[in-house]
């Protein structure tokens, strides 16, 4: 899987974990290695495929790195942000701040959050404010039921 691959695979589901494993949601890793984990991944044979393409999706401004999904990594693209803007009062705030990874000069690495609705562009904001929340149910489809179950 490449990252441009990794990228389609993300706006198809909407919202992928990163590496966590979920019985509603897939989860990346699984899909860059070709099967089912067990185990950390970064003892599977493909863990370089999935670190780097895990941090390009991390890096990549169509993705809310999140802990949307039972307080773990996630993955949601942007098609659902204005969805997830609109029903942002059916999540505790902190699963809906942008999570990202800061490294130092040193080759340390620390992450920051920026609290939801910080992260929020005026443009997402604003077609979040035209989204009825049935509306924004419809977005999420029945991934929403999943979503509001792990809160």
């Amino acid at each position: 899987m490449t990252a441009a691959q990794a990228l389609a695979f993300v706006e198809r589901h909407g919202v992928v974990l990163e590496a966590a494993r979920h019985d509603a949601i897939p989860a990346l890793a699984e899909a860059i290695a070709g099967e089912t984990l067990h185990g950390n991944w970064w003892s599977h044979p493909k863990s370089r495929s999935i670190f780097a393409i895990t941090r390009a999706i991390r890096d990549s401004p169509h993705v809310l790195v999140c802990r949307l999904v039972g307080g773990r990594i996630s993955f949601v693209h942007e098609r659902l942000w204005p969805a997830l803007a609109r029903l942002a009062d059916h999540f505790p705030a902190e699963r809906l701040g942008r999570v990202r990874e800061v490294h130092s000069g040193r080759g340390a690495h620390h992450t920051e959050e920026t609290p939801f609705p910080g992260w929020l562009t005026v443009e997402t904001a604003a077609a979040a404010g035209r989204l009825t929340e049935s509306e924004a149910r419809t977005a999420f489809g029945t991934l929403l039921a999943v979503l509001v179950e792990e809160t």
